[in-house]
């Protein structure tokens, strides 16, 4: 039988999200051939009594655990040596942040499975808080355009126990006639979609928006055929050439930043694609964009936005870019455009967020990993397994390469 411990978020800022509610613990339990423990944590959205009441034991010693799963990166000095950890490593990229983390993995014989690989046999992801992050994403953005504006006053998520309470809060707030332009067609998009609707927001077509005025607030969807062309001219949009031949493409976005007071990017960088607008295009008299809610949150030179020169927190959401000088500025000023960058939105909506993922965890990934075997789910997702990084993870080498460190 396996032992599995749910580990306490220790990352800093702290992070109240869990991979599994109470109700959810015991659920495995009943349902699957394990044990289940909980590492006492302050800051959990799902409080410890919680889980007692659910008769799940609360220990902070975890070091008879056969896995430990969590959800942020785990700091360096709470690994524990030889154990199977599951969480958002972020280290695939080469996150330079999170070198020593990846080195101290393979130093401590640690068998790391990143949630972010966990992927079905098309490529598509089992597990993410995406949907989420766009809900809060979206959400945030019209926050910052009323305190820009002063013309509504709308509280953070976070503020609410959960979306539902959100969601009847949104029968009370009056909009303006404002414009949002949306980009994405993932789970981030169908999570700032759904916001959007559940504000009471009318969708229209791209050509809608950008020919036609209306007398309520609006916001339009765009997908790749929507803001890019090739070089050559207009054609038939191929997106699987899009996503090969990127460096072929230009950017038509510039029509929708001379039309829409806030822009929500759920459209993760690719360094072959052209970015939406650049920044000497900020000081355009016809350039509109206020607020920038980059819910993908890629940090330049490395991003398509190119306002998002760092990550926001929820504590002090919002920082502005100069218009004129390309330079982070305070936000809120005349003159600058407002970015909303926070790199772990579903935080704000942790018990939802958390519920989400923990049944996607369920349904998707523990059948495998008690059964791994024969899962190739699994295998896609192991980086680092008895000190050596894995045959698909070989490119990260360099990323480690550092004394005492074998790979």
């Amino acid at each position: 039988m396996y032992k599995i411990g749910i580990i306490r978020e220790g990352k800093v800022p702290p992070d109240a999200r869990t991979p599994l509610t109470p109700k959810q613990c015991t659920q495995i339990m009943e349902h699957f051939p394990v044990e289940l423990v909980v590492e006492p944590s302050p800051v959990r959205c799902y409080k410890d009594n919680e889980y007692a009441a659910e008769g799940i034991t609360l220990t902070g010693d975890l070091s008879d655990c056969d896995i430990l799963i969590g959800v942020k990166e785990v700091p360096v000095h709470q690994l524990m040596p030889d154990k199977t950890y599951l969480f958002f490593s972020h280290t695939i990229k080469k996150q330079a942040q999170n070198q020593r983390l990846l080195q101290t993995i393979l130093e401590k014989n640690i068998r790391l499975i990143d949630f972010e690989k966990l992927t079905d046999d098309r490529g598509d992801r089992l597990i993410a808080f995406g949907f989420y992050a766009g809900m809060v994403g979206a959400h945030n953005g019209l926050w910052a355009y009323g305190h820009r504006t002063g013309l509504f006053v709308l509280p953070r998520m976070y503020e609410f126990h959960d979306y539902a309470e959100a969601k009847a809060s949104y029968a009370h707030i009056h909009l303006p006639h404002l414009r949002i332009v949306l980009t994405g067609g993932g789970r981030v998009a169908s999570g700032a979609v759904r916001n959007l609707h559940d504000m009471g927001i009318h969708q229209v077509s791209p050509r809608d928006f950008l020919t036609k005025d209306f007398d309520r607030p609006v916001f339009t969807q765009l997908f790749a055929s929507d803001y890019v062309q090739h070089r050559h001219g207009p054609r038939i949009f191929d997106k699987d050439h899009f996503y090969a031949c990127g460096e072929e493409y230009i950017s038509v976005f510039s029509p929708y930043t001379h039309r829409a007071d806030i822009f929500i990017n759920g459209i993760y960088y690719d360094k072959k694609a052209p970015v939406f607008f650049t920044a000497s295009e900020m000081a355009d008299p016809e350039f509109s964009l206020q607020v920038v809610a980059d819910i993908s949150c890629d940090i330049m030179p490395d991003a398509s936005v190119p306002v998002t020169l760092r990550p926001s927190t929820i504590a002090d959401p919002v920082y502005g870019i100069h218009r004129y000088t390309g330079q982070e500025c305070a936000p809120y000023q005349p003159d600058a455009v407002d970015v909303m960058a926070i790199d772990n939105l579903p935080s704000e909506l942790p018990r939802d967020a958390s519920e989400f993922f923990g049944k996607q965890l369920i349904d998707n990934v523990l059948p495998e990993l008690l059964h791994e075997r024969d899962s190739a789910i699994i295998a896609r997702a192991v980086i680092a397994e008895k000190g050596r990084l894995t045959a698909p993870y070989a490119y990260l080498s360099d990323y480690v390469a550092a004394e005492g460190v074998h790979h």
